[in-house]
């Protein structure tokens, strides 16, 4: 397969943000939904400050309200915004803004028509529940699918093999504890993704 998209989820320390960089991950997301990992516009920017033009920042909302979804649009102009599939459908956005789709196991199958790309998630985002490996596989054949839920470094390398996906999402996965990302593990996670990455061929 190609190279491996990697996303690291859920920034909320200056140091997990230079530890994917170090990693040369591709992408990095800031949380604006109600988590642990929640952030405002000034410290989602805080902490992007180094990544900006180096990686992918990814505002990820679900269920935006409008004022909000234009703050983080005005204030922390991401480069990709993350949010659900069916928030998509009823937003405005800037033709110009990148979206990434999220699609939930089990609700919508066989959904990805017309999609290039999506995430696949688990019914709740960061609850560190694995998703369906299955239905995802399925997806992975139409669009270009991020498989994300539950994983981390001593199960991506099978979910991987498995499912063959665009790119993988991690959060929690990465956590010493609920919001406080582990450089170590950080680490750990991305070179078993890559390694898997190199065999899945």
């Amino acid at each position: 397969m190609s190279r491996l998209f990697i996303k690291v989820c859920g920034m909320t320390t200056v140091e997990a943000v230079h530890a994917a960089l170090e990693c040369e991950v591709d992408a990095i997301g800031f949380v604006f939904a109600p988590s642990v990992r929640e952030l405002s516009v000034e410290r989602a920017n805080e902490l992007a400050a180094p990544a900006r033009h180096k990686v992918a920042c990814v505002a990820v909302t679900r269920h935006p309200q409008r004022a909000a979804l234009d703050a983080i649009l005005g204030g922390f102009r991401p480069d990709i915004l993350q949010t659900d599939f069916d928030d998509i459908a009823a937003l405005e956005l800037p033709r110009s803004l990148s979206v990434l789709p999220v699609m939930r196991s089990g609700r919508q199958g066989g959904a990805c028509t017309g999609l290039s790309r999506m995430l696949f998630e688990g019914p709740v985002s960061g609850s560190g529940l694995t998703t369906d490996w299955d239905e995802a596989a399925e997806l992975a054949r139409c669009t270009e699918l991020v498989l994300a839920g539950g994983l981390h470094a001593q199960n991506v390398g099978e979910a991987i093999r498995r499912v063959r996906p665009f790119g993988v999402d991690v959060s929690s996965g990465v956590e010493e504890r609920p919001g406080l990302k582990s450089i170590q593990k950080i680490g750990q996670f991305v070179a078993a993704a890559r390694a898997a990455a190199l065999e899945t061929v």
